[in-house]
């Protein structure tokens, strides 16, 4: 099940449990889980993007790992709310993960998140070369803590 509207995501999961976001880009994959209570979202690793099939099987180890309940994937937009190339190769990748582990995928719009982690790590006075490691599974744990903050009532 893929959906971009929140409270149909939070039916699939009535008891909750851990979620994973995933930040997709066109070199790496940021990700990041939340608890399962959705009260905070924490960075995880980066994954080189490669081909399915091998992003899968890292994407697979760090579902079963952390009992993973569902999927946050984020979906580039333009400001204006249209969509472009990216954003339909990120749908393509949410309906990969859908075959692949059964789990319910929530796209949620990440218009913003790279600016907004780039700012935080520039904030904890990050090199250059440390920010480049560390955006995509900051990106990640902002669109995660979006999601959960809107899936637990919060106003997002």
């Amino acid at each position: 099940m893929i959906t971009q509207n929140a409270p149909e995501f939070s039916d699939y999961l009535p008891d909750g449990g851990v979620l994973l976001g995933l930040d997709l880009g066109t070199k790496t994959i940021g990700t990041a889980t939340c608890d399962a209570g959705w009260r905070f979202a924490t960075n995880g690793k980066t994954i080189r993007r490669g081909k399915w099939t091998q992003n899968r099987a890292a994407l697979g180890e760090l579902i079963a790992a952390r009992n993973i309940s569902g999927i946050v994937l984020g979906l580039p937009r333009n400001m204006d709310a249209s969509e472009g190339p990216r954003a339909q190769a990120t749908r393509a990748f949410a309906r990969n993960l859908d075959d692949a582990f059964s789990l319910p995928v929530l796209l949620w719009d990440e218009r913003w998140s790279t600016r907004s982690a780039s700012a935080a790590l520039i904030g904890q006075d990050m090199s250059r070369a440390r920010r480049a490691q560390q955006i995509d599974s900051h990106a990640a744990a902002i669109i995660l803590q979006g999601a959960i903050d809107r899936l637990a009532g919060g106003v997002i």
